[in-house]
């Protein structure tokens, strides 16, 4: 199915609006629901494509769900061994979280998988789950150097090791923690940054025997004990996914004598670094009704139209932001002054190329921005014009886009946007409940 975004400009936005539960926690709901001994209930799930991916896949294995395909979901949880081998390849569809994770809990079954994805999760590497997966002795089997899917890991018994990542990724944490679960003994790796920690939250409130810190050279380090007792099953209520309300904050913030505000939405500090950068950037925005959700702090962020400064990202501050760097682009279009954003060199294999659609889009629709090999830079503001843009089938880029669109002259018409659908289907609908101008075609 081809789908069209068309945004137009001209449109103030008003109102209060919840969003979609978060689509990492959502993953790892399901997927430690389903390795957890007795019922996880599960509320705020996210309905997505993605999401519905990763528990169809559980289902596959023999694991028993209640409400598939609607918010509030029972899990009844089989056990760390108790999954049953697929009748064949696991589908993923365009979820690199979804298959990434599953590789980390199939190294510890008693059986091979093969897990599949559509095309672009087909060209999106796996050779950095499967370096740390063999050097716990297991065999993962890819495409290519790189490992493109399908990809098969031949399940087995892991040994307990420790990692040093040369990347700070939330997914090779995650495998990596997860297929220590059926090691013996403490599995630890330790990542240049510190990248969302979910899993280890997630993972605590499972019952596992997880601690986090730093490493005698400073880096972040998280370290879990072989869970011999297994998982327990547990009551999870999934926040608002922050990364969903960005959109409408950047549109607020944007759009002149606009005022939106997004109830309930995580706050997780390994998330929520856009918001250091706009208070940087000179952004009205605020938060509050603070209160703690399944272990996360979640809260009401307000944003109001204003004028904005720009600033530099990078570093550290990169991995708590990766979601967000096509969005941060755009405000940077509009900020005055240069915006640069440096070591975002991931973006480079997510569902798209990131950087090299946002500074070709970017540039159609008139802004100043050069690309670097591992950022931006954007100098603003610039007025944007309508342009036809190509999403290339990546849901970041097409509602990065349809916030452009909203403050660019003409119209914007963005192909490829389907795949909003892996995130946030009701995307369009809510952006028209505050007053944008955006029609789906």
């Amino acid at each position: 199915m081809n789908r069209t975004l068309r945004c137009s400009a001209g449109s103030r936005l008003e109102g209060l609006l919840d969003v979609p539960g978060d689509k990492s926690i959502s993953h790892r709901a399901a997927m430690l629901g389903a390795i957890a001994q007795g019922a996880t209930q599960v509320e705020g799930f996210l309905v997505a494509e993605d999401t519905l991916n990763t528990v169809r896949a559980m289902i596959a294995m023999g694991v028993p769900v209640e409400g598939l395909g609607t918010p509030r979901m029972e899990i009844e949880g089989v056990g760390l061994c108790g999954l049953h081998p697929p009748a064949g390849p696991l589908d993923m569809g365009n979820s690199g979280t979804g298959m990434r994770l599953l590789l980390g809990i199939l190294a510890g079954q008693s059986f091979s998988a093969t897990l599949t994805g559509d095309a672009s999760l087909s060209r999106r590497p796996m050779d950095r789950i499967a370096a740390p997966l063999r050097q716990m002795g297991l065999r993962v089997e890819g495409q290519g150097e790189r490992l493109t899917p399908p990809v098969t890991v031949h399940g087995g018994k892991p040994a307990a090791i420790h990692y040093d990542s040369p990347v700070a990724s939330a997914q090779v944490k995650s495998a990596v923690l997860l297929a220590g679960l059926y090691a013996e003994g403490v599995t630890s790796i330790a990542e240049p940054s510190l990248s969302r920690d979910h899993t280890e939250r997630m993972l605590a409130a499972f019952g596992a025997e997880l601690s986090t810190g730093t490493g005698a050279d400073g880096r972040p380090v998280a370290s879990l004990r072989g869970c011999q007792d297994g998982l327990r099953g547990r009551r999870v209520r999934v926040p608002g996914d922050f990364s969903s309300a960005a959109y409408f904050v950047a549109a607020a913030l944007l759009c002149p004598q606009s005022a939106v505000s997004v109830a309930g939405v995580i706050l997780n500090p390994t998330r929520a670094a856009l918001l250091d950068v706009l208070a940087r950037m000179g952004a009205q925005v605020a938060v509050s009704d603070q209160a703690e959700c399944s272990g996360e702090t979640v809260g009401t962020i307000a944003a109001t139209s204003g004028a904005l400064e720009g600033t530099t990202v990078a570093g550290d501050e990169v991995p708590r932001l990766i979601d967000e760097v096509p969005l941060l682009a755009v405000l940077a279009t509009q900020a005055e002054g240069t915006t640069e954003i440096r070591d975002a060199q991931e973006l480079r294999v997510k569902e798209s190329d990131r950087l090299a659609l946002m500074a070709r889009g970017l540039r159609a629709m008139g802004a100043d921005v050069r690309e670097l090999p591992d950022g931006l830079v954007i100098h603003g503001p610039t007025p944007l014009e309508g342009a036809r843009i190509d999403a290339a089938h990546d849901h970041r880029i097409a509602m990065s886009f349809c916030v452009a669109g909203l403050v660019a002259t003409g119209e914007t018409v963005i192909t490829g946007a389907e795949s909003i659908e892996t995130s946030f289907p009701e995307f369009p609908q809510a952006l028209r409940r505050l007053g944008g101008a955006v029609e789906v075609g």
